[in-house]
Protein backbone atom coordinates (compact mmCIF):
# COMPACT_ATOMS: atom_id res chain seq x y z
CA UNK A 1 0.00 0.00 0.00
CA UNK A 2 1.37 3.62 -0.91
CA UNK A 3 0.31 6.92 -0.33
CA UNK A 4 2.71 8.85 -2.59
CA UNK A 5 5.26 10.35 -0.13
CA UNK A 6 4.84 7.73 2.35
CA UNK A 7 5.24 3.61 2.16
CA UNK A 8 2.85 1.27 4.33
CA UNK A 9 3.58 -2.46 4.40
CA UNK A 10 1.64 -4.58 7.03
CA UNK A 11 3.39 -7.96 7.52
CA UNK A 12 3.47 -10.53 10.20
CA UNK A 13 1.71 -7.80 12.85
CA UNK A 14 4.54 -5.31 11.72
CA UNK A 15 3.64 -2.11 9.71
CA UNK A 16 6.62 -0.84 7.75
CA UNK A 17 6.52 3.17 7.21
CA UNK A 18 8.83 4.68 4.71
CA UNK A 19 8.98 8.18 4.05
CA UNK A 20 9.18 8.25 0.77
CA UNK A 21 10.76 11.55 -0.99
CA UNK A 22 14.29 10.19 -1.66
CA UNK A 23 15.03 12.60 -4.17
CA UNK A 24 14.76 15.43 -1.54
CA UNK A 25 16.28 13.23 1.50
CA UNK A 26 12.71 12.67 2.43
CA UNK A 27 11.99 16.22 3.85
CA UNK A 28 8.59 17.32 4.71
CA UNK A 29 6.51 18.73 3.04
CA UNK A 30 2.23 19.18 3.77
CA UNK A 31 1.15 16.20 1.75
CA UNK A 32 4.04 14.06 3.42
CA UNK A 33 3.39 15.06 6.82
CA UNK A 34 -0.74 14.97 6.50
CA UNK A 35 0.14 10.89 5.21
CA UNK A 36 2.19 10.40 7.58
CA UNK A 37 -0.72 11.14 10.32
CA UNK A 38 -3.42 9.88 8.55
CA UNK A 39 -0.97 6.37 8.46
CA UNK A 40 -0.67 6.40 11.74
CA UNK A 41 -4.29 6.81 12.25
CA UNK A 42 -4.72 3.82 10.32
CA UNK A 43 -1.92 1.31 12.44
CA UNK A 44 -3.32 2.71 15.43
CA UNK A 45 -6.85 1.70 14.69
CA UNK A 46 -5.76 -1.80 12.66
CA UNK A 47 -6.10 -4.71 15.34
CA UNK A 48 -3.38 -6.69 13.34
CA UNK A 49 -0.59 -4.27 13.77
CA UNK A 50 1.38 -4.82 16.68
CA UNK A 51 4.36 -3.17 16.28
CA UNK A 52 5.44 -0.36 13.51
CA UNK A 53 8.75 0.93 12.08
CA UNK A 54 9.27 4.08 10.94
CA UNK A 55 12.48 4.23 8.35
CA UNK A 56 13.30 6.32 5.29
CA UNK A 57 13.40 5.03 1.42
CA UNK A 58 16.76 5.96 -0.21
CA UNK A 59 20.08 7.54 1.32
CA UNK A 60 18.55 9.57 4.29
CA UNK A 61 15.85 9.04 7.06
CA UNK A 62 14.94 12.80 6.61
CA UNK A 63 16.40 15.62 6.53
CA UNK A 64 13.76 18.03 8.09
CA UNK A 65 11.57 20.55 6.43
CA UNK A 66 11.92 20.92 2.47
CA UNK A 67 13.19 24.29 2.15
CA UNK A 68 11.83 24.80 -1.05
CA UNK A 69 7.88 24.87 0.28
CA UNK A 70 8.61 27.48 3.25
CA UNK A 71 10.44 29.88 0.41
CA UNK A 72 8.38 29.11 -2.11
CA UNK A 73 5.48 32.05 -2.46
CA UNK A 74 2.42 29.82 -3.65
CA UNK A 75 3.20 26.82 -1.20
CA UNK A 76 4.07 28.20 1.86
CA UNK A 77 2.16 27.06 5.00
CA UNK A 78 3.92 29.15 7.25
CA UNK A 79 5.50 27.85 10.51
CA UNK A 80 2.89 28.38 12.83
CA UNK A 81 0.56 25.86 10.63
CA UNK A 82 3.79 23.23 9.84
CA UNK A 83 4.39 23.37 12.84
CA UNK A 84 0.71 23.07 14.49
CA UNK A 85 -0.60 21.22 11.95
CA UNK A 86 2.52 19.12 10.36
CA UNK A 87 5.42 18.28 13.35
CA UNK A 88 2.88 18.21 16.59
CA UNK A 89 0.54 15.96 15.31
CA UNK A 90 3.25 13.86 14.30
CA UNK A 91 4.95 13.64 17.23
CA UNK A 92 1.62 13.20 19.73
CA UNK A 93 0.90 10.57 17.26
CA UNK A 94 3.99 8.85 17.96
CA UNK A 95 3.81 8.92 21.81
CA UNK A 96 0.15 8.30 22.28
CA UNK A 97 -0.11 5.09 20.09
CA UNK A 98 -0.12 2.43 22.41
CA UNK A 99 1.66 0.30 20.23
CA UNK A 100 5.94 -0.34 19.94
CA UNK A 101 7.07 2.40 17.55
CA UNK A 102 10.75 1.25 16.35
CA UNK A 103 12.91 4.05 14.40
CA UNK A 104 14.97 2.47 11.94
CA UNK A 105 16.96 5.04 11.26
CA UNK A 106 18.53 4.55 7.66
CA UNK A 107 20.50 7.27 6.82
CA UNK A 108 20.86 11.08 8.02
CA UNK A 109 18.09 12.66 10.42
CA UNK A 110 18.24 16.07 10.46
CA UNK A 111 16.23 19.08 11.73
CA UNK A 112 12.35 17.59 12.42
CA UNK A 113 14.10 14.24 11.25
CA UNK A 114 16.21 13.79 14.02
CA UNK A 115 13.60 15.03 16.78
CA UNK A 116 11.19 12.41 14.81
CA UNK A 117 13.72 9.96 15.33
CA UNK A 118 14.20 10.43 18.57
CA UNK A 119 10.33 10.88 19.95
CA UNK A 120 9.89 6.82 18.91
CA UNK A 121 9.83 4.10 21.60
CA UNK A 122 13.26 2.38 20.34
CA UNK A 123 15.78 4.04 18.05
CA UNK A 124 18.21 1.89 15.55
CA UNK A 125 20.43 3.47 13.45
CA UNK A 126 23.33 1.88 11.31
CA UNK A 127 27.49 2.98 11.92
CA UNK A 128 26.97 5.41 9.01
CA UNK A 129 23.70 7.47 9.95
CA UNK A 130 24.27 10.80 11.87
CA UNK A 131 21.96 12.96 13.82
CA UNK A 132 21.78 16.94 13.39
CA UNK A 133 19.68 19.26 15.46
CA UNK A 134 20.23 21.71 12.13
CA UNK A 135 18.22 24.64 12.93
CA UNK A 136 20.19 26.84 14.58
CA UNK A 137 22.31 26.77 11.59
CA UNK A 138 19.47 28.51 9.64
CA UNK A 139 18.88 30.85 12.25
CA UNK A 140 15.94 28.49 14.46
CA UNK A 141 15.39 26.88 17.46
CA UNK A 142 14.88 23.33 17.87
CA UNK A 143 11.16 21.85 16.96
CA UNK A 144 9.46 18.45 16.90
CA UNK A 145 9.64 18.28 20.73
CA UNK A 146 13.65 18.11 20.53
CA UNK A 147 14.03 20.48 23.12
CA UNK A 148 11.65 18.67 24.81
CA UNK A 149 13.61 14.45 24.40
CA UNK A 150 16.71 15.90 23.83
CA UNK A 151 17.61 17.07 26.83
CA UNK A 152 16.22 14.29 29.01
CA UNK A 153 17.91 11.96 26.18
CA UNK A 154 21.55 13.30 26.46
CA UNK A 155 21.20 15.70 29.33
CA UNK A 156 20.98 19.48 29.93
CA UNK A 157 24.52 20.20 28.81
CA UNK A 158 25.11 18.10 25.57
CA UNK A 159 21.46 19.10 24.62
CA UNK A 160 22.54 22.59 24.67
CA UNK A 161 25.49 22.52 22.92
CA UNK A 162 24.02 20.30 19.99
CA UNK A 163 21.55 22.62 19.64
CA UNK A 164 23.12 25.41 19.63
CA UNK A 165 26.45 24.05 17.46
CA UNK A 166 24.22 21.57 15.19
CA UNK A 167 27.33 18.89 15.60
CA UNK A 168 26.75 16.08 13.62
CA UNK A 169 26.66 13.22 15.86
CA UNK A 170 27.22 9.41 14.86
CA UNK A 171 25.46 6.77 15.40
CA UNK A 172 27.81 5.35 17.64
CA UNK A 173 27.95 8.25 19.56
CA UNK A 174 24.54 8.70 19.52
CA UNK A 175 24.76 4.81 21.18
CA UNK A 176 27.07 5.74 23.89
CA UNK A 177 25.42 9.29 25.10
CA UNK A 178 22.17 7.32 25.65
CA UNK A 179 20.17 9.30 22.39
CA UNK A 180 19.33 6.17 21.02
CA UNK A 181 18.89 2.22 21.41
CA UNK A 182 21.78 0.67 19.59
CA UNK A 183 23.99 1.13 16.56
CA UNK A 184 24.74 -1.75 14.31
CA UNK A 185 26.93 -2.08 11.31
CA UNK A 186 25.31 -1.40 7.73
CA UNK A 187 25.37 -5.16 6.75
CA UNK A 188 23.31 -5.67 9.61
CA UNK A 189 20.68 -3.59 9.84
CA UNK A 190 17.93 -4.99 8.49
CA UNK A 191 18.13 -7.79 10.07
CA UNK A 192 18.49 -6.35 12.99
CA UNK A 193 15.38 -4.18 12.47
CA UNK A 194 13.30 -7.17 11.12
CA UNK A 195 14.27 -9.11 14.27
CA UNK A 196 13.74 -6.58 16.60
CA UNK A 197 10.57 -5.72 15.39
CA UNK A 198 9.19 -9.65 15.04
CA UNK A 199 10.09 -9.86 18.99
CA UNK A 200 8.00 -6.78 19.64
CA UNK A 201 5.35 -7.94 17.70
CA UNK A 202 5.03 -11.43 19.44
CA UNK A 203 5.35 -9.64 22.79
CA UNK A 204 2.12 -8.79 24.93
CA UNK A 205 1.09 -5.45 23.32
CA UNK A 206 -1.34 -4.19 25.67
CA UNK A 207 1.54 -4.29 28.56
CA UNK A 208 3.99 -2.84 25.91
CA UNK A 209 0.93 0.04 24.86
CA UNK A 210 0.96 0.28 28.94
CA UNK A 211 4.96 1.19 30.21
CA UNK A 212 4.38 3.66 26.97
CA UNK A 213 2.10 5.44 28.88
CA UNK A 214 3.49 5.18 32.04
CA UNK A 215 6.80 6.01 30.87
CA UNK A 216 5.17 9.30 28.89
CA UNK A 217 3.32 10.82 32.21
CA UNK A 218 6.59 10.28 34.20
CA UNK A 219 8.39 13.23 32.38
CA UNK A 220 5.59 15.25 34.39
CA UNK A 221 4.85 13.15 37.27
CA UNK A 222 5.68 13.65 40.86
CA UNK A 223 6.96 10.46 42.69
CA UNK A 224 3.44 10.03 44.61
CA UNK A 225 1.85 10.74 41.08
CA UNK A 226 3.58 8.08 39.43
CA UNK A 227 3.28 5.76 41.76
CA UNK A 228 -0.40 5.89 41.98
CA UNK A 229 0.43 5.64 38.15
CA UNK A 230 1.82 2.76 38.14
CA UNK A 231 -0.60 0.79 40.50
CA UNK A 232 -3.32 1.84 38.37
CA UNK A 233 -1.98 0.65 35.23
CA UNK A 234 -0.04 -2.54 36.74
CA UNK A 235 -3.83 -3.39 37.66
CA UNK A 236 -4.86 -3.31 34.36
CA UNK A 237 -1.99 -5.32 32.94
CA UNK A 238 -2.78 -8.07 35.36
CA UNK A 239 -6.48 -7.73 33.70
CA UNK A 240 -5.30 -9.02 30.03
CA UNK A 241 -4.97 -12.22 28.22
CA UNK A 242 -1.35 -11.99 27.39
CA UNK A 243 -0.67 -11.42 31.75
CA UNK A 244 -2.84 -14.92 32.29
CA UNK A 245 -0.59 -16.61 29.03
CA UNK A 246 2.21 -15.20 30.44
CA UNK A 247 2.22 -16.68 33.96
CA UNK A 248 0.40 -19.77 32.40
CA UNK A 249 3.56 -20.24 30.15
CA UNK A 250 6.34 -19.09 33.09
CA UNK A 251 4.47 -22.45 35.31
CA UNK A 252 4.26 -24.90 32.87
CA UNK A 253 7.81 -24.29 31.51
CA UNK A 254 7.09 -23.10 27.60
CA UNK A 255 7.13 -20.49 25.76
CA UNK A 256 4.34 -18.11 25.68
CA UNK A 257 2.00 -17.42 22.67
CA UNK A 258 0.76 -13.52 23.22
CA UNK A 259 -2.03 -12.50 21.43
CA UNK A 260 -2.11 -8.80 22.09
CA UNK A 261 -5.17 -8.55 23.99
Amino acid sequence: MSNNSILLKIENHIAYIALNRPEVFNSFNREMALSLQSILDDCEQNDDVRAIVLTGNGKAFCAGQDLKEVTSPELNPGFKKILEEHYNPIILRIRNIEKPIIGAINGVAAGAGANIALACDVVVAHEKVSFIQAFSLIGLIPDSAGTFFLPRLVGFQKATALAMLGDKVGAEEAERIGMIYKSVSLEDFEATIEKLATKMANMPTKALGLIKKTFNQSLTNSLEEQLALESKYQIEAAGTEDYAEGVAAFIEKRNPEFKGK
